[in-house]
């Protein structure tokens, strides 16, 4: 090889590492083929299940788990319930190319093939090992991307529950949601503990106004409350399980008011729960519903005045405000409220069938 042919090799080299760099570098989109539609900006994603795929296959969960084989130093979940192998597998496969990966989980269901299969691959896992549920759903990916809502890992909820999942692009959320899982599965404080408050519990996210919470911890309900309590004109809700009489009230006292208050219960609850809030809504002539989907609807939305959006895993009950880990966020976007207004409004209208 003439010296000119080794400098012109060696130059070629420099350039082809410099671009794989950059392509490791670049952002990625969650999204792949064949997943729901999602409505994206370049910090959020949005996805709500549609119940009755005839196959399991091309659910939100693939863009979770596209997420996580895009993940280059740590995936963290905590997840009421694991048993799909989308989301597994992709787990397995970043922890074998050298992705930090824990799993913080509800004792009840560690025997799950999926969680198993993790522990067979050398992930660590961790139950609760409490009373109270470990109920949160949500993943912090290179504390960075934050994915939560209402949806288990599993293939009930994706493909045969009704949910939404969030994805959240902001390193001050991570730091929340990573603050909150290393309680759980570092320190072992699962449920009601003294805790370091929340790095960012109001954080802006591209002029998007968040509010983040923990329960038991943080007083959900007292934040709840106060947001209702705030409605001018509409309150849009889904309620998998709803038995606050707190709650209750602050939608019967904006009615009274002249605000617009309309939701969804998910009947299975409404006949399990004797403390349900569908009966006093509905005989005080709220325009409430139960559910007509064949399977759960398993959200925990709560929609006001077309602007402001409340999601997570908490339920609005007791249960969720006391003794189970729980996640929620307020979000103040206009846009991101029209997508759970159109959900809200479209499980109303089936409902009214």
């Amino acid at each position: 090889m003439k010296p000119g042919d080794a400098r012109f090799l060696a130059g070629m080299l420099l350039v082809l590492a410099l671009w794989a760099c950059s392509e490791r570098a670049a952002p990625q989109d969650a999204q792949p083929g064949g997943a729901p539609e999602a409505t994206e900006e370049a910090w959020y994603a949005i996805y709500f299940t549609d119940p009755g795929a005839e196959f399991l296959e091309g659910g939100a969960d693939e863009a979770l788990a596209a997420a996580m084989d895009a993940a280059r130093a740590s995936v963290d979940v905590a997840v009421y319930e694991l048993d799909l192998a989308t989301i597994g597998e992709a787990l397995i496969r970043a922890h074998q190319r050298g992705v930090k990966v824990r799993l913080a989980t509800e004792s009840d269901n560690m025997d799950e093939e999926a969680v198993q299969a993790l522990k067979d691959a050398g992930i660590p896992v961790l139950g609760d090992r409490r009373e109270g549920y470990m109920h949160n759903k949500f993943t912090v990916i290179d504390r960075y991307e934050v994915w939560t809502g209402s949806m288990n890992y599993t293939a009930n909820d994706v493909y045969r529950n009704n949910n939404n999942l969030m994805r959240i692009r902001s390193v001050e959320l991570a730091q929340d949601y990573t603050t909150e899982f290393e309680e759980m599965f570092v320190e072992d404080l699962f449920g009601a503990r003294d805790h370091a408050a929340n790095p960012y519990p109001s954080l802006t996210i591209h002029g998007t106004p968040v509010e983040v919470y923990f329960s038991p911890d943080d007083g959900v309900a007292a934040h709840i409350l106060e947001q209702i309590g705030q409605a001018q004109e509409s309150v849009c809700f889904l309620a998998y399980s709803y038995t606050s009489d707190a709650i209750g009230d602050a939608m019967l006292e904006r009615a009274e008011v002249g605000v617009s208050v309309a939701g969804v219960f998910e009947k299975l609850q409404v006949k399990a729960n004797t403390g349900d809030e569908y009966d006093r809504l509905r005989m005080a002539g709220l325009d409430v519903w139960l559910d007509a989907t064949p399977r759960n609807m398993h959200d925990k939305v709560i929609v006001i005045d077309r602007e402001t959006v409340i999601t997570g895993s908490y339920n609005f009950t007791q249960r969720a405000e006391t003794l189970n880990d729980e996640n929620a966020l307020i979000i103040h976007n206009a846009a991101i409220a029209a997508l759970y207004q159109a959900e809200c409004e479209k499980l109303l209208a089936q409902a009214k069938k």
